[in-house]
């Protein structure tokens, strides 16, 4: 059953093409939002659009958000095929596994540069078709670990937590525009994000870790974090208990956060 919020809502997904924001899509479309959906691969977004509610309706913008020039291309064809845009959803992005000494300057710079700078760029790009209308909604995929930082994840968990504290000021400051801004903290879901992820010298892990295979799946995810941003909410934390205790713990007693991450089995 369409929601009457989303039907014809047009919704801009980046990292569409798999996990995360596939999940997205299927759970939007289902409510009959009008897609656009961006990654870098086109045979996997053609693969995704077949596979949604309506899907002659969607329109694929195949995206390295890395780009500059391409963003704002992909802006202006958003602009001249449909005409609007009411959410972007900020999915697309990389993880890493590796450790803080075995870790290069070059690797440190490229998980910034997909995980914050391009993530920034893309959002104040679009800003003007999402405020043409009297607003609209920016929603940023965090992490769990951009709140209390793990091991393995330093400088992922450096961007991610720089991106949470970026969409922050993004609110404040067009608050009274109408733009209305929400990030989400995952904490592990069941996707190939563990796959994709950057070792210390650059290269993809290419395995799957325990935690994420045992975790939530996508489709739960999605479920969830469509609910949060339909009810409003600007924070929204989804996963297991640990990583929804450890969210709250970060708020709470950072000593005692400290302690329970030197204990964690992240891997």
């Amino acid at each position: 059953m369409q929601n009457a919020k989303l039907k014809d809502r047009v919704i801009w997904i980046t990292g569409a093409s798999g996990g995360i924001g596939e999940a997205l899509a299927r759970e939007l479309a289902a409510d009959g939002a009008r897609l656009v959906l961006s990654a870098r691969r086109q045979s996997e977004l053609e693969r995704v659009r077949s596979s949604l509610a309506n899907s002659a309706q969607h329109l694929l913008l195949p995206l390295d958000i890395t780009d500059n020039s391409a963003v704002a291309d992909a802006i202006d064809t958003i602009q001249q095929q449909i005409g609007g845009l009411d959410w972007l959803i900020n999915n697309a992005g990389i993880s890493q596994r590796a450790l803080i000494i075995d870790t290069t300057p070059d690797t440190d710079r490229k998980l910034f540069e997909v995980d914050y700078f391009a993530q920034v760029n893309l959002t104040r790009q679009a800003l003007p078709l999402l405020l043409a209308d009297g607003g609209g909604k920016v929603v940023f995929v965090s992490s769990v670990a951009g709140l209390v930082g793990t091991q393995y994840r330093g400088s992922y968990s450096a961007a991610k937590a720089a991106l949470h504290l970026w969409a922050n000021s993004l609110r404040a400051e067009f608050f009274d525009q109408g733009l209305r801004v929400a990030t989400i903290f995952p904490g592990f879901v069941k996707t190939d994000v563990s796959r994709n992820a950057l070792t210390g010298n650059g290269s993809a892990l290419g395995t799957m870790d325990d935690a994420q295979a045992n975790a939530m799946s996508a489709e739960d995810f999605a479920e969830q974090a469509v609910k949060a941003l339909l009810k409003g909410k600007s924070y929204i934390v989804i996963g297991g208990l640990k990583e929804r205790l450890a969210a709250l713990v970060s708020r709470l007693s950072p000593e005692l956060l400290y302690k329970m991450i030197r204990n964690s089995k992240v891997r």
